[in-house]
């Protein structure tokens, strides 16, 4: 059948264009427009207004973008996973109901308080200027103006708003706190006895017969998977860009058109001195303000050397006056317009003449100057060689593109001709139909593996089709050697199956002998056991959590408390809680454990609150929807 097609495939193309042309005459429009519908349906609801999967698709692509950034080595595809990706909608849930709530409930900031919170609160600083406006540079880099940042931060306080009044105003009776303490840290005197497994595997020596015996019991766990042994090439920009000579000529050209990217930007350091005027003054006490800069500016130019002390003693900007008025160093368009022009049009050394901007009226030196040399064509001429590489080979990629495709598809006995076409290099890999732990490139692309593990690719070893792992990364690859499933015989898995059935006979033995110790126990439960040691959730002494646990949970009104517990791996563990201790004070008190409770305590009612808002606002997930996006993202490389 796939001969035949491969053979006629001109004819294949027609007769599917009569078949399905006619049908999408008939049906295609209507059902074009139901699934542009169904694309753009919501996937939950707040207070009637929808949440559309493209909304939620964009804002889980800035989430993992943000996480990229904190984390830079971090591997994507554990961010981008069906939990990671219902935690996004949640999220976005959860802000549309408290922007709902902050709007119902008139909250958020006035211009004001908006502006002391911008211009006080450190964590706004990289937003700030030295005299305390948007950096628009900054914003710009971020794709936002200052309104959409303005906007964005009215909201943020807003939502704060909403949840700060439950969080700040709860409240924690100090007996609840000190009873909730006094459980979490209390201490337990208990005695021991240990029959760990490492002691009692030295004793066991399995049989040929006993090992064979639990072979054939479990053999579902000695399962070897499906694997293949494969060659396969990849076509990208890299491949294309290293057959692509440049002549020099071009690459001169190349230099002086993007001179400026060569240039390294020319930075200022200046000092200045304000007088601040208020946009609610009148036009005299501007007019005063002017001229006391005028006085000023008379001052340090009969004395220039005094500039610095001129600024410490008049200056009104606070955060610069004590610096005798130094700014740093600043690029171009970092200070407001006016400022910032009268800067970069300064020689070193220069006072500027009186320099009027929204904050009041300036005079500044320029105190340095650096930047604005131009790096060597020699010295950038490697850079400049693989950006025109790269340049010419992205223009060139749709066109190699097509006869990689064409070549893999009509000659699919072997990759040789496609290699030998576009001068590829073969590679060599064993794979499953699941990519390896820590596996990266094409290696690492389920698309790859379930067009490597196709009926065609597997029966025939055909050579796959052309499939994109990446931006401009095709790879074709062919089975070499093909091994379905299967469990392994005892010869291969001998040592590890021993190694169980070591661990089984040991844990036999170790549960044997905890049991009698147990019941020993029991019976004269006045006799100490061999170890005596305080336990808490803090001091675990080496022993396993089951332990901890299982001393913890002991009833305290009737002790001595004796029981037996058994931990897979490690052995048996016979545990007698003694006497209910105290928990130990911190150093310091407990005054941050309360306090640590308290805030426990609001972040608990806050939920709880945000659980009554969804409710009030309708808050509502269509989970079919949802679980069709998941799903679609799922299977998406």
């Amino acid at each position: 059948m796939f001969d035949f097609v491969r053979s006629h495939s001109k004819l294949m193309l027609g007769l599917m264009v009569l078949l399905i042309f006619p049908s999408f005459v008939f049906f295609g429009v209507q059902g074009y427009s139901r699934y542009m519908e169904e694309g753009a349906r919501d996937v939950a609801k707040v207070d009637g207004r929808g949440i559309t999967r493209a909304e939620w698709d964009n804002a889980h692509k800035r989430n993992i973008e943000r996480m990229r950034t904190q984390m830079p080595g971090v591997d994507v595809k554990l961010l981008d996973t069906p939990e990671m990706k219902r935690q996004t909608l949640d999220g976005l849930v959860r802000e549309r109901v408290l922007l709902v709530a902050a709007d119902k409930l008139v909250l958020g900031p006035g211009d004001d308080r908006l502006e002391r919170l911008f211009k006080t609160d450190p964590q706004f600083a990289p937003f700030r200027n030295v005299d305390g406006s948007v950096n628009k540079a900054i914003l710009a880099a971020q794709g936002m103006s200052s309104a959409s940042f303005a906007q964005s931060l009215r909201q943020e306080l807003a939502m704060k708003q909403v949840l700060g009044g439950v969080v700040g105003t709860a409240f924690s009776p100090a007996s609840a706190a000190s009873a909730a303490l006094g459980a979490l840290m209390q201490r337990r005197e208990v005695q021991l006895q240990r029959f760990e497994l490492a002691k009692y595997m030295a004793k066991v020596t399995p049989t040929d017969a006993e090992i064979e015996a639990y072979h054939k019991g479990h053999e579902g766990e000695f399962k070897a998977p499906e694997q293949a042994t494969i060659e396969y090439v990849m076509l990208d920009l890299e491949t294309i860009a290293k057959g692509i000579e440049v002549p020099d000529k071009d690459l001169q050209d190349y230099y002086a058109q993007n001179a400026s990217r060569y240039t390294t930007a020319e930075e200022r350091r200046a000092s200045h001195i304000l007088v601040k005027t208020e946009a609610s003054m009148s036009g005299a006490d501007k007019a005063k303000a002017k001229a006391r800069a005028e006085e000023l500016l008379a001052e340090v130019r009969k004395n220039p050397k005094s500039f610095a002390d001129v600024a410490r003693k008049s200056s009104q900007d606070p955060g610069s006056a004590e610096r005798g008025g130094d700014l740093d160093w600043n690029g171009r368009g970092a200070m407001v317009k006016s400022f910032d022009d009268a800067l970069f049009a300064m020689k070193e050394g220069e006072i500027s003449n009186v320099v009027e901007t929204d904050f009041g009226y300036h005079v500044i030196q320029l105190t340095g100057v650096r930047g604005g040399s131009k790096k060597p064509f020699a010295d950038v001429r490697g850079e400049i060689t693989a950006e025109v590489r790269k340049s010419l080979a992205q223009r060139r990629f749709a066109e190699e593109a097509e006869k990689f495709t064409t070549i893999v598809y009509e000659q699919p006995d072997s990759l040789q001709p496609v290699i030998d076409k576009l001068k590829l290099e073969k590679k060599t890999a064993t794979v499953l139909r699941e990519p390896a732990p820590g596996a990266t490139g094409p290696l690492a692309s389920p698309k790859l593996l379930a067009a490597v593990f196709g009926t065609d690719a597997v029966k025939n070893k055909r050579n796959t089709e052309a499939v994109e792992v990446g931006a401009n990364q095709l790879v074709s690859a062919r089975i070499m050697q093909h091994q379905p499933a299967r469990v392994q015989p005892l010869a291969e898995v001998k040592e590890q199956v021993r190694q169980r059935v070591v661990v089984e006979q040991a844990a036999a033995l170790a549960r044997k002998d905890g049991a009698a110790a147990l019941a020993n126990a029991k019976a004269k439960p006045a006799d100490a056991l061999p170890d005596t040691v305080t336990i808490s959730r803090a001091q675990l002494h080496g022993l396993p959590r089951q332990v901890i646990d299982a001393a913890l949970r002991a009833d305290p009104t009737a002790l001595p408390a004796i029981q037996g517990v058994e931990v897979p791996q490690w052995g048996y563990v016979v545990v007698k809680v003694q006497r209910v201790l105290p928990h130990e004070a911190a150093p310091g008190g407990d005054a941050p454990l309360v306090s640590q409770y308290g805030q426990a305590w609001g972040a608990a009612e806050a939920e709880a609150y945000l659980e009554a808002l969804k409710k009030r606002y309708g808050a509502s997930y269509k989970e079919a929807a949802v679980a069709a996006a998941v799903a679609a993202s799922a299977a998406t490389p």
